[in-house]
């Protein structure tokens, strides 16, 4: 028997390299600073923003932003977990890809006061177009919560399709809540329109 049958396949998934920065007309996308605690703790202290993150607890304080900042800040993940900061380089939210049980996922939050401005869209489009360009062949998945339509809006807009429902755990509700499952898949991005 050669060696070449005893080999197994390489399952493992393709990884895009360390996160990058990306500029946009209005925000920077930049890895996260342990300095960032304090501002991330703000943010998630607002329970308006918790509700609809399922991993996130309520209440949440400045030692569970660093809880969290330790290991997104260490440089060993293959996720791109990226502040999303303004002009002044302050952080007012959060927009991800982790790879999760060996799918991408896009996730994302933003301080209740920048609401309604176009941010978030702004920045899920530009880390998604970045994200294909290395990893061109990659569905992204994502889902928020069916209390949430303004996220929803946000993900069809781009090109996502719902691809099911069920029930997922949000730890600041501390319960069940119904959950819309996406997918983007490969070349489906849909261009952003700017106002």
């Amino acid at each position: 028997m050669s060696t070449t049958a005893l080999q197994r396949p390489d399952t493992r998934p393709m990884m895009p390299g360390p996160a990058p920065v990306i500029s946009t007309s209005r925000l920077t996308l930049r890895p996260h600073r342990l300095s960032d605690a304090p501002a991330i703790a703000e943010s998630l202290s607002d329970f308006a923003v918790t509700r609809m993150l399922s991993r996130v607890p309520a209440p949440f304080d400045r030692q569970d932003a660093l809880d969290w900042l330790m290991p997104v800040t260490s440089g060993t993940l293959p996720d791109w977990p990226l502040a999303i900061t303004g002009q002044d380089d302050v952080h007012i939210g959060n927009v991800s890809i982790e790879l999760r049980h060996g799918r991408w996922h896009l996730g994302y939050w933003l301080n209740r006061y920048y609401w309604r401005r176009g941010y978030m869209s702004e920045a899920v489009a530009a880390i998604i177009e970045r994200f294909s360009r290395r990893m061109p062949e990659t569905p992204i998945h994502s889902g928020v919560f069916a209390d949430n339509p303004a996220s929803l809006r946000l993900q069809e807009k781009l090109g996502f399709r719902m691809t099911g429902c069920g029930e997922i755990y949000c730890f600041a509700r501390n319960t069940m809540v119904s959950h819309i499952e996406t997918v983007l898949q490969p070349g489906m991005l849909q261009p952003r329109k700017v106002a």
